[in-house]
């Protein structure tokens, strides 16, 4: 049993180790156009939806190339590196048959686009373990805007209020928060701790200390 009436997993950072694969494709991406792609420049975009995310980069930058084909460049970079570097986090295969033998309604919500996350989600073999999979470009604003979660908790039929947001980034904390479920965040090594506390009160080391939570 779980107090919760649904829950919603974020993906990057989440339940796979992949921020470090974003970073390595970022980075690649800006070093082709000349440009270095600092930590302090990834913090200010990290759990940001792509278009956003290229949008607000364009403008550090000062780039004038179309942000549809840098998509297109950085997305035809991680299917090439999801299959051979993205691992699932430690306890994640744990937590997501947990949650499946719980009987309510979850579902990935992410603000990767579906070519992302239906490569993940195959690369982990858990097309059979999590069916139901989201993707914040349905929606009209991406994290840490409420969007994506209030769109997954209506397809799966669940009342925010009742419900869990497990995330890993700031921007997806609020994102969760801000759609008015609690959030269980469990901060990637990329996102410091203290960024939580005026978002969640509820941080957690890793996935299994999130089980216990249940």
């Amino acid at each position: 049993m779980t107090k919760f009436a649904g829950i919603i997993f974020d993906m990057d950072g989440t339940l796979v180790d992949s921020e470090v694969v974003w970073e390595e494709a970022e980075a690649e991406l800006f070093a082709e156009r000349g440009l270095v792609y600092s930590d302090d420049i990834r913090q200010q975009v990290i759990g940001l939806r792509l278009d956003e995310f290229f949008s607000r980069l364009v403008k550090i930058y000062g780039l004038d190339e179309p942000i549809e084909s840098l998509m297109a460049d950085l997305n035809r970079r991680m299917l090439a590196l999801i299959p051979h570097k993205v691992k699932p986090k430690e306890g994640a295969q744990e937590l997501i048959e947990h949650v499946r033998a719980l009987g309510v309604p979850y579902a990935i919500a992410s603000a990767s686009p579906m070519s992302i996350i239906d490569c993940v989600v195959d690369t982990m073999n858990w097309r059979t373990f999590i069916p139901n999979l989201y993707t914040a470009d349905v929606v009209p604003l991406g994290k840490p805007a409420p969007d994506v979660y209030l769109y997954a908790c209506g397809q799966l039929g669940i009342v925010p209020s009742a419900s869990l947001a497990i995330e890993d980034s700031p921007n997806g904390a609020t994102s969760a928060v801000r759609a008015g479920m609690t959030c269980y965040a469990v901060p990637d090594f990329h996102s410091a701790t203290d960024k939580f506390k005026s978002i969640t009160p509820h941080v957690f080391a890793n996935l299994h200390e999130v089980l216990q939570n249940l």
